[in-house]
């Protein structure tokens, strides 16, 4: 069996290499960045100079890819690759992608007589190279199940959300809520800082209390405490992408979403501010200039 994993960013390339090195399948892999592809060579995958080059070959293909047009064109170019052979074959889109998109790419397979699966992805890129990812796939259950050894090199947690398009849901209102609680921390933070209350006194008494999250013990000890927001984990153009997609699932549902569409205009106001590459707590800098905290260059 061969399997094809197309998109190799900060997430694909480690996903890839444990999905090379724990499967037992022949891996092919395709980027349009070269580099990755050289690195990936190290964990036994193979190289393929395009995607539809690889989907020749790929019983199934996985895409993680940054944005839905990118998804849209390369699931074209797969199908398209699939087109008299023998099938059915199974597309799998483990980048974070809209529902209309994900449904319309879903149909579009099935009417090429194969299997879609969307399975988005959680966690930082420490937890993709550790192979410990959080997944939430959506879609009949029988290509779950078939996914589930591919699945299990790339990820410890795995959600089986429902029908396809309710693994993105799910993903996108799991990034929603994360993003909401680092947004009441930095005008927590904020707020307590204008008063003369140390940040870190704060997140003290909020990881005693019923308030602990997550959010306090990650982004807020290791960002917002510092004002520290380095590039290369989760920007805030990410952010704003994901906050910006509940907040549309919100308005097909007729819910009024006012913590998500106020966090995506402080996100927005974040890119504004020329932090769309830094990591997206960056959001409590435009939170402190409002305030007596004042802003950090």
């Amino acid at each position: 069996m061969t399997v094809g994993f197309i998109g190799l960013g900060v997430m694909g390339e480690p996903m890839c290499a444990n999905l090379a090195a724990k499967s037992g399948v022949r891996v092919l892999c395709h980027d349009l960045d070269g580099a990755p592809m050289q690195r990936l060579a190290a964990h036994g995958a193979a190289s393929a100079t395009t995607a539809d080059a690889l989907a020749r070959e790929a019983e199934l293909v996985f895409m993680c890819l940054a944005s839905a047009q990118a998804t849209q064109a390369v699931a074209d170019a797969v199908l398209l690759a699939w087109q008299g052979l023998a099938g059915p074959r199974l597309l799998v889109d483990m980048g974070t992608t809209s529902l209309a998109v994900t449904r319309r790419l879903a149909d579009q397979t099935a009417a090429a007589g194969h299997r879609y699966v969307d399975a988005p992805v959680a966690r930082m890129p420490a937890a993709a190279i550790d192979g410990r990812l959080s997944i939430m796939a959506g879609g009949e259950a029988s290509d779950i199940e078939a996914l589930m050894p591919f699945l299990r090199c790339m990820g410890t947690d795995i959600t089986r959300c429902g029908c396809v398009g309710s693994g993105q849901v799910v993903k996108i209102l799991h990034n929603t809520v994360l993003f909401e609680a680092v947004h009441a921390l930095a005008e927590a933070a904020s707020v307590a800082r204008a008063h003369g209350v140390e940040a870190s006194v704060l997140l003290d008494a909020i990881e005693l209390g019923s308030a602990d999250s997550h959010a306090a013990r990650v982004q807020g000890r290791q960002a917002l405490l510092p004002r520290h927001y380095p590039e290369g984990r989760f920007p805030t153009r990410y952010a704003l992408k994901d906050v910006s997609l509940a907040v549309e699932l919100a308005r097909s549902a007729g819910v009024d979403a006012q913590m998500a569409n106020g966090t995506a205009a402080l996100l927005q106001r974040t890119m504004d501010a020329g932090w769309g590459d830094r990591y997206y707590p960056a959001m409590y800098e435009l939170v402190a200039a409002d305030g007596r905290d004042g802003p950090r260059d």
